[in-house]
This record gives C-alpha cells, sequence and structure tokens, in this order.
C-alpha cells in the first residue's frame, strides 16, 4: 500500500488561497502531480521515478503529467519554488521579533533546516544532478531563478530588519554573499548523518555568528573593496549569478 502524503514526510498544498477560496481545478491537478512525485522520489529515487509512474499514482493521464510539468526536472523546479515558499513563512516569526543579525540569520538558516529535513534523504539521491553546473536542476541555473531570488530576498529583509548598520555600497551585495553561504550549509547538509543533523544546525549557528561579524567589521572603510571584491568573484565565475559588465 502507498503512503500518504503525510506519512512520506510531504506537506499538502491543497488547501484554500489567499481568498479563502478552493484552488482551481488545474491548481489543484498541477500540485497533486507535484505531491505524487514528492513522495515517489522519496521511495523510490530521484533516478528511479518515470513519469508514466507519477502520472499513474496521480490517477492522470502521461499527457496531462506532462502538460503541467514538462519533465522530471520541472518537478523539482516546483519543489524549490515550495521549499522557498514554506521558507518564507518560517521565518515570519524570527524576523517579526528578532532585531539582532545574528539572531536573525541564525533563525532564518535554522528555519530552512526545519522545513527541508522531511527531504533529506530525496535530496542526497537527486544531489548528484543538482551539482552539474549545465542541470536545470543546479540552484545556480536559470531555471532555478526563481526560487533564487526567493531565497535571497530572505536575507535582504534580513539586514534591513537588523540593528547593524550596513553601508549603503554593501546592501545589495551582501544578500547574495550571505545567500551563498546558505548554500554552504546545504551542501553540507546533504551529506550530513548525524542524528536529527545537529551537526548542520551547529554550524548554522556558527556561520551565522561568523557572518556577522564579518557585517560587522564591514562598517570600516578598508575592507569595503575586499567584500566587493568577494561578490564579484562569485557573480564572474558561478553559473546562473554572471552579469554583464554594466549590470556590475
Amino acid at each position: 500500500m502507498a503512503a500518504t502524503n503525510d506519512e512520506a514526510g510531504v506537506t499538502p498544498a491543497l488547501g484554500k488561497d489567499e481568498g479563502g477560496k478552493p484552488p482551481a481545478k488545474s491548481e489543484q491537478t498541477r500540485a497533486l502531480i507535484l505531491e505524487t512525485a514528492m513522495r515517489l522520489f522519496q521511495e523510490r529515487g530521484y533516478d528511479k521515478t518515470t513519469m508514466r509512474a507519477i502520472a499513474k499514482e496521480a490517477g492522470v493521464s502521461v499527457g496531462n503529467a506532462y502538460y503541467y510539468y514538462a519533465g522530471k526536472e520541472h518537478l523539482i523546479q516546483g519543489f524549490y519554488d515550495r521549499i522557498a515558499a514554506e521558507h518564507q513563512a518560517a521565518v515570519r516569526p524570527v524576523l517579526d521579533q528578532e532585531t539582532e543579525l545574528e539572531a536573525r540569520l541564525a533563525g532564518v538558516l535554522r528555519c530552512w533546516l526545519d522545513i527541508a529535513q522531511p527531504y533529506h534523504e530525496f535530496a542526497a539521491q537527486f544531489f548528484k544532478n543538482a551539482a552539474d553546473p549545465d542541470s536545470p536542476l543546479s540552484p545556480f541555473s536559470a531555471e532555478s531563478e526563481h526560487a533564487r531570488e526567493a531565497a535571497i530576498d530572505v536575507h535582504r529583509e534580513v539586514l534591513r530588519g537588523s540593528k547593524t548598520k550596513v553601508p549603503e555600497e554593501l546592501r545589495e551585495i551582501l544578500p547574495e554573499l550571505m545567500w551563498l553561504s546558505q548554500m554552504g550549509l546545504v551542501l553540507y547538509w546533504v551529506f550530513d548523518r548525524s542524528e536529527g543533523r545537529t551537526r548542520s544546525y551547529r554550524l548554522a549557528a556558527r556561520g551565522a555568528r561568523l557572518t556577522t561579524r564579518g557585517i560587522a567589521l564591514a562598517r570600516f572603510r578598508v575592507l569595503r573593496p575586499l567584500v566587493r571584491e568577494v561578490h564579484e568573484l562569485f557573480t564572474d565565475f558561478l553559473p546562473g549569478m554572471t552579469r554583464a559588465p554594466q549590470d556590475r
């Protein structure tokens, strides 16, 4: 007997919209296909799950499944978008209450680990695909831009609501560097086999402390060129973050 979404650790997304009305049938079908795919990815693994199997489990035709999602990679993009949306909602209590930068950043990272926990084994299965810089599953790919920007927006808000003074010239680039630091945490989390991912939580706390100290030091004018140079290094060489010269 197949596991239910709750048993598989997948959060149902078939509730009402912001106006309190049930979502349209097309959105219900889209959400059902995504829910089913996430469950099968967890149960069978990413590589062994086919679009045909997803359609069968969801009770839709294969053509209908492909109508909503052009392939498994697009289902992963739906997963990325869901994680980003759940994270944005989960961080609200932290960002509404905390004003210390370290507490805000540590809370945001901790919330991400909480949200991602049910998907740990699944993430480890498809990471080899996501690690390929040419793969649409890469967090730096053009296909991942929506989820990436949503995550960077969270870090923009982390800075905006903190008591820490941030030099105006660094306000645009620091959130991107903070997100890159979070990607380092994600990479560690994927391979973390400690019980309850406790080592990842410890890394998040220490990383937040170190990042806060680095941002505090950036108030010294002599260190700001170094921060900009680090940011330019990433934007010049990381796929998905590369910008045209006039944009820098």
